[in-house]
């Protein structure tokens, strides 16, 4: 199974086109030691051919064109076969508008995250004027079943519900249910390799650190150095708990966790643009790779 990374940053992307901290400043002024990043998606295929998509960032025909795997053969054609919402934040599900010469596309996400993209922000519903009637809609479910994708045959998909936040605009927000937040977890029949991948991630259960430790791959939340990240630089009112991002710094934070396990190999994503980490010639990066974490980036290739 190949994993491509098409966006590693949290909304906004880097640099984010309102902002002047640190990182997009430093972008702007050529410093190498800062990336460019789009919005947080992934893709994966078992052929190069055909693949699934988890989310569609607002960047996603910028990602398409830097991506030559995901480029038409035929006159008319995509590679994209499924989308995978994990939720149904702006960032995450935007670019779905992008992609309505496409229609209809096959969409998998849990019955809340479809009710949300129906009402609150209803792009299931405005797809339905294109060709091809909009979305196929297939309902993930919590039963600890897994559900398929034909053009992934030897793989299971399992979702695992997590305690993040609902969207802004919805009406959930600050109070969201069980179903508004998943990971994924793929599992690879063939090599029996696992990949769980979990972009928002707000509170750290049990059963969320028993699937990370069987991960091979873990591509997990990596938005704030800090729980008042956002607060400090002036950014915002809110903690990034608040927001439904677990910091990677704080006593009890990710990174606390993340040393406690052998097996997988740990790979941050949905960085936001504030985070130190981003910049390779501070204290902060050196210290996450010192625990052997490693940072996504737009375009990384991951085999399992």
């Amino acid at each position: 199974m190949r994993i491509e990374v098409l966006g590693s940053s949290a909304g906004g992307g880097l640099p984010q086109f309102n902002c002047n901290c640190h990182n997009c400043k430093g972008y702007r002024e050529g410093k190498t030691t800062i990336k460019r990043r789009t919005q947080s998606s992934i893709t994966i295929s078992e052929d190069g051919e055909n693949w699934v998509l988890f989310n569609t960032s607002p960047d996603i025909l910028e990602q398409i064109h830097n991506s030559p795997f995901l480029h038409p053969k035929q006159r008319r054609e995509s590679k994209i076969k499924a989308i995978i919402f994990i939720d149904a934040q702006i960032d995450h599900t935007t670019g779905l508008l992008m992609l309505r010469e496409g229609c209809p596309h096959e969409v998998y996400c849990t019955k809340e995250v479809e009710e949300e993209l129906n009402t609150s922000f209803p792009l299931f519903k405005m797809l339905k004027h294109w060709d091809g009637g909009g979305v196929v809609y297939n309902e993930i479910s919590f039963n600890k079943q897994p559900f398929f994708i034909p053009v992934m045959p030897n793989c299971e998909f399992y979702a695992v519900p997590l305690i993040s936040n609902a969207p802004p605009y919805s009406k959930y927000r600050d109070r969201p249910r069980v179903g508004d937040n998943i990971g994924v977890i793929v599992l690879n029949k063939k090599t029996k390799k696992r990949l769980f991948y979990l972009p928002g991630l707000g509170v750290l259960e049990k059963h969320i650190i028993d699937e990370m430790a069987q991960a091979d791959i873990l591509l997990v939340d990596g938005t704030v150095w800090t729980n008042d990240e956002m607060i400090k630089n002036g950014f915002s009112s809110k903690l990034g708990t608040d927001m439904g991002h677990l910091p990677l710094s704080d006593k009890g934070g990710l990174i606390e966790i993340l040393d406690t396990l052998e097996k997988p190999r740990k790979i941050l994503i949905h960085i936001n643009n504030t985070n130190p980490i981003l910049d390779e010639s501070t204290p902060e990066y050196k210290e996450l790779i010192s625990h052997g974490i490693e940072i996504s980036y737009d375009g990384m290739s991951i085999e399992i």
